[in-house]
C-alpha cells in the first residue's frame, strides 16, 4: 500500500503535459538515465574502459562544472590524470617522430641476442668486437641495454655449460666400438666390427668375419690406426666386456695414447651411440637386404656407411651430416635430382644445372 502511494505521488510530480517543451521531457529522461546508472553501479563493479571512452569522459569533464562531476562513475583524480595524459601525448606526437636514438635494425638485434645466448662467457666489449669484424658498428652500452632487457646479464651468464653442451664437448675425443651380427641367406652368422666417433658420429667399418678370434680383432685395430694420416685425435676408447676384445686389442690403442674404458656388465646404454647406430643400420639397410655372404655384406655396409657419413642428416648434429659440407647456396635455374644407392633402397638428392 505504501509503495502504491509513493508511485502515485511520483507520477503526479513527473507528469509532463502534452504541450510541454522538449526541455522538460529531456529533464525527465536525464533523471531516468541517472537512476538506471545508479542501479547498474549496485549490480556490477567498475566496467572496463576503452581509450575512446576515456577521451570522451575527460573532454566532458572540462565542459561540466565540478559540482556536477558526481555523475561520473570515476573519481575526479582519475579524470584529471586522463587529461594530463592527453596533454602529454599531444606534445610527444609530432611530425619529427619520437625523440632519441633510432631503433635497432631487427637483424642486428637478433644477431646480438644470438651472440649473447651462444657465448655466455662473452662480455659486452667482446660482442662489440665480434660485430665490428662483421662490419657492424655498435656501442657497448647499447649491447648491454639490449641483453639486459632480454634477461641476459653480464658475463659469465649462467652457472656454466648445460649437460648437453658438456657432453658434446667431451664427446669430441671419444671413440667407441662394438660388434653386431648378421644372418646370411644360408643362415651363417657373420660378426661385424665397427668404430664410431662420438663427436662427429662418423662410422668406420673394420670388417666382417664368421670367426672373430683374437688375431683378427687385433689386426682390425691396427688397420684402423694405420688408416689415419695423423695420430688418432681421441683420448678414450669405449668397448664392452666381450671376450673377443683381448689385451692385444687394447694394447694397440694404448700405444697410441688412448685410454680403454670397459662398460659395466649388461649395460648397453653405456655404449648408447654404438647401439643406436646398429639400430639405424638394421632399420634402413640390413632388414631390407638378403645377405649372400661375407663379401656381399662388406660391399653393402661400405655403400651404406658412405651414405651415412656423407649424405644422411643426423638429428644429434642439428640435421647435419657426420662429414660436414658447406651450406649450399640456393641456386637459380637448378633442378633437384635423385641418386639411387643399393639398388634404389636409399635415395640421395642433389642440385644440378638445368
Amino acid at each position: 500500500m505504501l509503495l502504491f502511494l509513493v508511485y502515485l505521488f511520483l507520477r503526479g510530480i513527473l507528469r509532463v503535459p502534452a504541450a510541454a517543451s522538449d526541455e522538460q521531457a529531456k529533464d525527465v529522461e536525464i533523471l531516468v538515465l541517472r537512476h538506471q546508472v545508479k542501479v547498474l553501479r549496485r549490480k556490477v563493479g567498475r566496467p572496463p574502459l576503452r581509450p575512446w571512452d576515456r577521451v570522451l569522459l575527460a573532454a566532458a569533464s572540462r565542459a561540466l562544472p565540478r559540482d556536477r562531476w558526481t555523475s561520473f562513475f570515476v573519481t575526479p583524480q582519475t579524470l584529471l590524470r586522463w587529461h594530463r595524459e592527453l596533454v602529454r601525448r599531444k606534445w610527444t606526437y609530432g611530425p619529427a617522430g619520437r625523440p632519441g636514438r633510432p631503433p635497432l635494425d631487427p637483424e642486428v638485434r637478433d644477431l646480438i641476442l644470438r651472440l649473447g645466448r651462444e657465448n655466455p662467457r662473452w662480455g659486452y666489449l667482446r660482442i662489440q668486437g665480434e660485430l665490428a669484424k662483421l662490419g657492424i658498428a655498435m656501442s657497448a652500452t647499447a649491447i648491454r641495454i639490449l641483453l639486459r632487457r632480454h634477461g641476459l646479464g653480464p658475463s659469465p651468464r649462467g652457472s656454466g655449460p648445460s649437460w648437453s653442451q658438456f657432453l658434446r664437448a667431451q664427446a669430441q675425443g671419444i671413440l667407441a666400438c662394438d660388434f653386431f651380427t648378421v644372418e646370411t641367406a644360408l643362415l651363417q652368422t657373420l660378426y661385424v666390427l665397427f668404430f664410431i666417433e662420438l663427436g662427429t658420429r662418423r662410422v668406420h667399418i673394420a670388417g666382417a668375419t664368421a670367426s672373430p678370434n683374437s688375431a683378427w680383432v687385433t689386426q682390425q685395430a691396427r688397420n684402423l690406426v694405420m688408416s689415419q694420416d695423423d695420430e688418432l685425435p681421441f683420448r678414450l676408447l669405449i668397448r664392452d666386456r666381450d671376450a673377443k676384445f683381448t689385451r692385444s686389442f687394447d694394447e694397440v690403442f694404448r700405444v697410441e695414447g688412448l685410454r680403454v674404458l670397459r662398460t659395466p656388465i649388461r649395460a648397453p646404454k653405456a655404449n648408447a651411440f654404438a647401439e643406436r647406430w646398429v639400430r639405424t643400420a638394421r632399420h634402413e639397410c640390413l632388414d631390407w637386404t638378403l645377405i649372400l655372404g661375407r663379401r656381399h655384406l662388406e660391399r653393402v655396409l661400405k655403400e651404406f656407411v658412405d651414405h651415412y657419413n656423407r649424405e644422411r642428416p643426423h638429428r644429434g648434429l642439428e640435421l647435419d651430416t657426420p662429414e660436414r659440407k658447406l651450406d649450399p647456396a640456393p641456386g637459380t635455374g637448378e633442378k633437384v635430382r635423385r641418386r639411387d644407392r643399393l639398388g634404389g633402397l636409399i635415395h640421395e638428392y642433389y642440385r644440378t644445372a638445368a
